[in-house]
């Protein structure tokens, strides 16, 4: 058992440095700009939108498009 937790902590801390030396060059990984933000919110903002207009036609005139 000694034996087993031993290779396993080894490994475990090789994984570890693979991991930060993967990283390491990467510092400026999960920085997300403010135009990017924005731009998201606008894209779900104006989606919103136009689901809601479609909703709001098809119950408004749910009895005339019956025919499409």
């Amino acid at each position: 058992m000694n034996k087993l937790a031993i290779r396993l902590s080894l490994a475990a801390k090789a994984h570890w440095e693979k991991v930060q030396a993967h990283t390491r060059g990467n510092e400026d990984r999960g920085d997300i700009s403010i135009t990017t933000v924005i731009i998201w919110t606008a894209a779900v903002a104006g989606a919103l939108a136009i689901a809601g207009t479609i909703a709001i036609v098809v119950v408004k005139y749910q009895g005339k498009l019956s025919g499409i």
